[in-house]
């Protein structure tokens, strides 16, 4: 649990799920106890063979040899600035403030205005996502690069609020409209010049998307009584997009973008109100983490009680055309988004995997009704308004079954609160509740690889579940590092609803943490804490950020690499670190392996730090100017692919 520097509990740690079912860390216990109990015999049958428990066991490690990752580790440091590997360079590609569109005005962040933010690059910046330009390009050195800005923090951003707890109710309505302004995304032309990524220049692609931006609602759930508001009597139009975590991409080129922690916006007393079941479930209450509720009625769910339902959803974004209207399609449901990345199935529909990034929360995947055209990119405008919401359990004998969310089939029905699909998917947590999926560890980022075709869920921790909660001492008793779960679906079809599971590594310090589980190899610099994000390479080689790391083990979030197959398999290698109060996020690797991309958001986010007098000045360490997240390029001197 991480307690960020105006004393709030980070929300994905506060948690909603009332269900009895037993949570992941139950089920880890028992699966472990019985390898153990069984030395190393086929503990699980048949799923065994597919998956090994352990990427470090005994039994995998076997003769293991040297990872293919080359780099020199990073040695262990949390201070004011990052860290990378000998014989790499980094560099800020953008910071918060920088210009995005044409005629944006200078940053200037002792006289900030909404009107300016609206026009540069906004506050935070968790997901990075690449898409080549022209579209059909299979160069590296040309691409529309898109962010997030997930939050904001008053504290860090305007003179003279302080710190501790309640520092962000302190806001003015003029910094309430900045935060606004500094929410959503952001949308950049990029280009190599002379080995250098630099933003272009007033592109003709560049854009913000904000708080107040005009966006769609279409699927199921369009027009429903529960969406609709004053201002928007359809139920079909929304002003922003909040708390953008990470997201992913289609095979047709749009970005998809995800709300996460959107309850936190929203004040007033939702338990007045006839859905005050709903408002509990997603964590909306009178303890408001922002604001603005006292100055736009819209965010006062006793004014605007259908408000929060507007939120919470994947929106779809076609970089390649600024005049496009972002999308919220909610046939892939209603949670704490933390990623929607795809993969195909074997006859072509897409699958979006997604976690609901909160303790004892799922693992939701989505299947389109049709397979994507890879002929015409329009005939897919609205392939995901049509197919199936699954939620996932996770049985102990190592199998997984995708559970389908569809109104009128087992307790989804009228009976139980669920008139229509629409209902299904604006609850989609209370729907997934009925169908006693698993609870899980805060699931996060959830990718397939796309050399081995299995998919890795990001289980970040849980730091509140007590050891009355599991049947008896276990390593992954009270989860407070986390762990990655690898999932092999049935006969390498990401369609399929069954599947087998195991753990690829458990977080934590080896021969000190319970439960800390990795290659025999792993390097006292090499182990990792609160895993949060992941991307791929070429090689198929996992590059994991981290998030949470200072305050669960003392050291600085980072990005670590490991290979997911061969001897070197789950050898977890320091790649780099963050500044102090930054968590390291959206890592993405150009086509060619040659650039790694990262997020590095909110630099300084720690307890006591202000705009004044910050923990750290990253990345200008300039007198008078405060911490700025950014997007950094790493590459290799003298070229060559990132690891090597």
């Amino acid at each position: 649990m991480r307690v960020n520097d105006n004393g709030f509990t980070d929300p994905e740690d506060i948690g909603s799920n009332p269900s009895n079912e037993p949570p992941i860390g139950e089920l880890i216990e028992r699966r472990l106890n019985r390898r153990e109990a069984l030395r190393g015999l086929a503990a699980i049958g048949a799923t065994a063979a597919v998956l090994s428990d352990f990427a470090g066991s005994p039994a995998a490690a076997q003769g293991a040899g040297p990872s293919t990752l080359a780099f020199r580790e990073v040695p262990r440091a949390l201070d004011k600035t990052h860290h990378i590997p000998e014989g790499y360079e980094a560099h800020v590609l953008i910071r918060w403030g920088d210009p995005v569109v044409a005629d944006a005005p200078a940053f200037d962040p002792a006289n900030l205005t909404a009107a300016a933010q609206e026009m540069q690059f906004g506050y935070n910046c968790d997901f990075v996502g690449l898409h080549a330009l022209p579209a059909s390009s299979t160069a590296n050195d040309r691409f529309l690069m898109v962010v997030n800005h997930e939050y904001t923090i008053p504290g860090l951003m305007f003179a003279g609020l302080g710190s501790g707890r309640g520092v962000n109710l302190k806001v003015s309505k003029a910094q309430a409209e900045v935060e606004m302004a500094a929410h959503g995304g952001a949308i950049v032309e990029i280009a190599r010049d002379g080995g250098r990524w630099k933003v272009v220049p007033d592109s003709k692609y560049a854009r913000r998307i904000s708080a107040n931006s005009s966006i769609e609602i279409s699927g199921p759930a369009a027009g429903h009584d529960k969406l609709k508001t004053s201002a928007d009597p359809t139920g079909r139009k929304v002003l922003g997009m909040l708390n953008n975590c990470a997201g992913g991409e289609t095979p047709w080129g749009t970005w998809l973008t995800a709300e996460e922690n959107f309850n936190g916006y929203f004040g007033g007393d939702a338990e007045k109100l006839p859905d005050a079941r709903s408002y509990k479930r997603y964590g909306i209450s009178k303890a408001t983490r922002y604001g603005w509720s006292k100055y736009f009625d819209r965010f006062n769910v006793e004014k605007e009680p259908n408000e929060p339902n507007r939120f919470g959803w994947i929106v779809e974004i076609d970089p390649y055309d600024p005049a496009s209207t972002p999308i919220k399609r909610t046939a892939l449901g209603r949670f704490k988004h933390e990623g929607c990345h795809h993969a195909l199935a074997k006859d072509g529909r897409v699958v979006i995997y997604m976690g609901d990034d909160e303790r004892f929360d799922y693992v939701y995947k989505f299947v389109t009704a049709k397979p994507w055209n890879r002929q015409d990119r329009a005939a897919n405008k609205d392939l995901l308004d049509d197919g199936t919401l699954h939620v996932a359990r996770f049985a102990d004998d190592g199998k997984i079954e995708w559970m389908p969310l569809i109104h009128g089939q087992g307790p989804l029905t009228a009976d139980n609160g669920f008139a229509s699909q629409a209902d299904v998917v604006i609850n989609a947590r209370l729907a997934a509740d009925l169908l006693k999926p698993t609870p899980m560890d805060r699931p996060e980022d959830v990718e397939a690889n796309p050399v081995n075709g299995r998919v890795y869920v990001m289980l970040t921790n849980n730091t509140r579940r007590t050891e009355q909660q599991v049947n008896r001492a276990n390593p992954m008793a009270r989860n407070a590092h986390g762990h990655v779960i690898e999932i092999a679906p049935k006969d390498g079809d990401h369609g399929s609803t069954d599947g087998a599971w195991s753990i690829f590594i458990a977080g934590g310090r080896p021969g000190i943490d319970p439960g800390a589980r990795y290659h025999r190899a792993t390097t006292e610099n090499g182990w990792l804490s609160c895993v949060d994000n992941c991307a791929f390479d070429s090689k198929g080689r996992i590059w994991i950020a981290t998030d949470g790391a200072p305050s669960a083990a003392g050291v600085a979030d980072g990005l670590y690499g490991a290979d997911t197959a061969g001897y070197g398999r789950g050898l977890t290698r320091c790649f780099f670190q963050a500044p102090t109060g930054a968590e390291v996020c959206g890592p993405i690797l150009t086509p060619d392996d040659g650039t790694v991309f990262l997020a590095i958001q909110h630099p300084g986010e720690d307890a006591g730090s202000t705009f004044e007098k910050p923990s750290t000045r990253w990345p200008d360490f300039k007198d008078g100017m405060p911490p700025r997240p950014s997007v950094i390029a790493i590459t290799k001197k003298g070229g060559g692919a990132i690891g090597s």
